[in-house]
């Protein structure tokens, strides 16, 4: 599965703690993390993924005032299904 998400309020001259929360989410699940300059993307196992109940929970107690999020099942080359041209 792939997540991503964003959370605010942006911060353009540190880290927030809602942000670091979140890394430590995703990090201690075990998800495979790229950070990039419009939010996150966390991948893993379905069982890794359903972490994201906790980010929710630990950013929003460490300051997020909005969450953006987008969860995708990944074929076998870690394609989104959706982005499939075929369905499945």
């Amino acid at each position: 599965m792939k997540v991503e998400f964003t959370t605010e309020p942006f911060e353009l001259d540190g880290f927030p703690d809602h942000a670091k929360a979140a890394r430590r989410v995703v990090d201690e699940a075990g998800l495979r993390v790229d950070v990039g300059p419009f939010g996150t993307s966390a991948e893993g196992e379905p069982e890794q993924a359903l972490a994201i109940g906790r980010l929710l929970q630990e950013t929003i107690a460490h300051g997020a005032t909005r969450i953006s999020l987008q969860v995708s099942t990944l074929d076998a080359e870690g394609t989104p299904v959706a982005d499939a041209e075929e369905p499945r």
